[in-house]
């Protein structure tokens, strides 16, 4: 065998080793990276001035609390907040399209307070929380339905009505659900108010942490639901 041919196959044995090698040292490097960091996801919160944070300093109010809480459990996320003080479950349908920009993946829906304080019928609230669940599916968005507690001063019937649409509807769209926004301030109405601002109605800074601690591994399990698709 000629010279030339073991000169030319020493030489191609150098360079297959020294490839392997680099090759070798670019995994180990690259296993010591970790995996790749998940993209961040972003949210909206959709409500009325419980979510807006009414009489709250901004960083105090529901959507900045949350987001810091959910930053603490390690969780790359943009919570945007569309509470709109006042708003009822029909005003909130008449702005929801158009509230949902396109790099929106998750909503956490929350209306119905001011329809409960304003005796709104029951199967009208349920007919616009419908609607605005069928938006957001049509729209390809995670939700996590966020219920409220049915006023007791329009009789049992009422109240049971008013409770129950949120459980049917979330079983019917198969969304994430919350049943009750204000059960971490307790059942005691004299304990409740002591979370409450004067007014009575709206949570203080400290009531909103215990609620923001309560609602915060759903809203973990909507990210969850979110990089799962």
């Amino acid at each position: 065998m000629r010279p030339i041919f073991w000169f030319l196959l020493l030489v191609s044995y150098g360079v297959r080793v020294r490839i392997g090698k680099a090759l070798a040292g670019f995994l180990f490097f690259a296993s010591l990276a970790g995996p790749v960091a998940a993209e961040k996801v972003h949210l909206v919160a959709y409500g009325d001035s419980l979510t807006a944070g009414y009489g709250l300093p901004e960083h105090e109010g529901f959507v900045p609390q949350l987001r810091t809480w959910l930053e603490q459990q390690g969780e790359d996320v943009r919570v945007v907040n569309a509470g709109v003080s006042g708003d009822t479950t029909a005003g909130g349908l008449a702005r929801f399209e158009w509230s949902l920009t396109p790099e929106l993946q998750g909503v956490i829906l929350t209306l119905g307070g001011n329809d409960a304080l304003r005796g709104t019928e029951p199967d009208s609230m349920r007919a616009n929380l419908d609607a605005m669940l069928e938006i957001a599916a049509a729209r390809g968005l995670e939700v996590l339905l966020v219920g409220m507690p049915g006023p007791g001063n329009y009789g049992p019937e009422y109240r049971a009505a008013f409770e129950a649409a949120y459980a049917d509807l979330a079983e019917k769209h198969d969304t994430l659900f919350y049943p009750d926004f204000l059960a971490a301030l307790g059942d005691d109405p004299a304990e409740v108010l002591d979370f409450m601002q004067a007014d009575g109605i709206h949570p203080d800074a400290e009531g909103v942490e215990r609620i923001v601690e309560a609602i915060g591994p759903s809203v973990q399990a909507l990210i969850a639901r979110i990089r799962d698709e």
